[in-house]
């Protein structure tokens, strides 16, 4: 993971779940909520790039047990203070390609995750997160549509196609972010080849993609 981005988002972890009170976003935050909790329903699961908890929380309500992973112990801590719904759930500090196939899920989350890999590096970040998975283990994937006005403006494409975001803390430090706003059809694209079926759940603010390996 690029050392920018993690530096940024363990500064943001005071903050970061501001975004999710956006008024316009609502609807789709509880239909996102609920379409997950369908898809986790009694299972136990890995989830990749857990942040602060606000998804693992939700999907508590309905999964047997999470192993829930992030790069910055700073939002970890967050994370660990958060009601689950006696839930079983264990917190790990672990970048995504220090992980195994020894974590024993048969279902995966990555949130907000992939919009931050390059363009360039997906067929790779694809195969590592299929890797922890034997097959017929399902890989949830959630991240965010453009829709202007709601989102911050793209300030930056790079050669390969890669867009990025100003962002500023509250502290008014400044960060140039990778962010990507991938298409159900630049998905189908790169996930054809390395998985057997796919689920797209389209929302006007998020998306969703459920890959069975």
């Amino acid at each position: 993971m690029n050392p920018n981005l993690v530096t940024y988002y363990s500064q943001r972890a005071a903050e970061y779940e501001k975004i999710y009170q956006k008024p316009e976003r609502q609807k789709d935050l509880q239909q996102l909520s609920h379409w997950l909790q369908q898809c986790f329903s009694g299972t136990d699961l890995l989830e990749i790039a857990c942040g602060t908890g606000y998804w693992t929380e939700r999907i508590a309500q309905t999964a047997s047990s999470i192993l829930a992973t992030d790069i910055n112990e700073s939002v970890i801590n967050i994370a660990r203070s958060k009601d689950y719904h006696h839930t079983e759930i264990a917190f790990k500090v672990a970048d995504l390609y220090s992980l195994d196939a020894a974590m024993g899920k048969n279902h995966l989350l990555a949130g907000f995750l992939w919009s931050h890999i390059p363009i360039q590096e997906l067929g790779r970040f694809l195969d590592q997160v299929l890797s922890l998975l034997p097959v017929g283990g399902t890989a949830v994937f959630i991240d965010n549509h453009f829709v202007q006005g709601s989102n911050l403006p793209i300030t930056h494409t790079d050669e390969h196609g890669n867009t990025y975001q100003t962002r500023y803390l509250e502290d008014g430090s400044a960060h140039l972010i990778l962010k990507n706003f991938p298409t159900e059809s630049f998905l189908h694209t790169i996930c054809q080849s390395k998985v057997s079926t796919m689920e797209f759940y389209p929302l006007e603010y998020y998306w969703g993609l459920k890959c069975v390996k």
